[in-house]
């Protein structure tokens, strides 16, 4: 028989881990000493310890190893144990080799500009949503607010009208790009709570779920070009696509003061 520390030491686990192993029945020792206590091991429970870290090793909990050694799953079982590790690591690793190539493109941003980016872009999921909206034509895009708010006001009033429950934030859909500043094609959005019949100028419909490139400004719109800047540029360097219209929430607004404004600016993208 083996004491216990110097089965620990044979096996590289420690004694904790042995007293461990015994205290949930994985694996019990051979003897032991009915006045002391201690704890005696048998070469013969090496190959069992081996197995124990093996799978261990491999993602494996505890409750599923003992199991497994005491033939609580048939190998069928196992085959679809072993599959589903697999495929949970494969996603680990595409998260993890996906998490490198955005510290890959920060770092290339810093060396192309020598200084830290103002906006932090994040990639997050929106989950659908059913919204009430107005879709406007703006000419010049210094008439934004002549033709928006009031396109708010009006979804806002057609909501009462139906007495439906506004959600979340108002925000904008804007159907073209950020560039283009004439002839904008916007919609007007509050999200509510559950469908309402739409009208001849407000239409009410499903936004689906989005993975979607965001970003937040804070402050007036004077220079809000950079942010769709920092954002378009961000889905390129990390190997994404604009796929649709992009958003703008209006977290905090107040038309007559926009300098404690907060606006986040999100773009649909898929992976190129």
């Amino acid at each position: 028989m083996i004491k216990i520390g110097d089965f620990a030491r044979l096996g590289q686990v420690s004694v904790v881990t042995l007293r461990h192993y015994d205290e949930i029945g994985l694996l019990k020792p051979v003897s032991v000493d009915s006045f002391t206590g201690y704890r005696y091991y048998s070469v013969a429970q090496l190959p069992r310890l081996n197995r124990i870290l093996a799978l261990k090793d491999i993602g494996f909990s505890l409750e599923q190893i003992e199991q497994v050694l005491n033939g609580g799953v048939t190998l069928d079982q196992l085959r679809g144990m072993l599959t589903l590790k697999h495929a949970e690591l494969e996603q680990h690793l595409a998260a993890e080799q996906a998490r490198l190539a955005r510290i890959a493109a920060r770092l290339r941003q810093i060396e192309l500009e020598n200084s830290m980016s103002t906006y932090d872009v994040v990639l997050k999921t929106v989950p659908s949503m059913t919204i009430v909206s107005r879709r406007v034509t703006i000419p010049t895009n210094d008439q934004v607010p002549e033709y928006l708010n009031p396109a708010f006001g009006e979804v806002c009033d057609y909501v009462k009208t139906q007495n439906a429950k506004v959600t979340g934030s108002h925000f904008a859909i804007w159907h073209q790009p950020a560039e283009i500043l004439v002839g904008e094609e916007a919609e007007a959005a509050v999200p509510v709570e559950r469908p309402v019949p739409s009208s001849e100028r407000v239409r009410v419909y499903e936004l689906p779920e989005t993975l979607v490139a965001s970003a937040v400004h804070h402050g007036n719109f004077e220079d809000f070009q950079q942010l769709h800047t920092a954002i378009v540029g961000w889905i390129e360097a990390n190997g994404y696509q604009i796929a649709g219209a992009y958003r703008e929430v209006y977290i905090k607004h107040d038309p007559n003061d926009y300098s404690d404004s907060a606006t986040e600016v999100q773009y649909p993208v898929q992976k190129g």
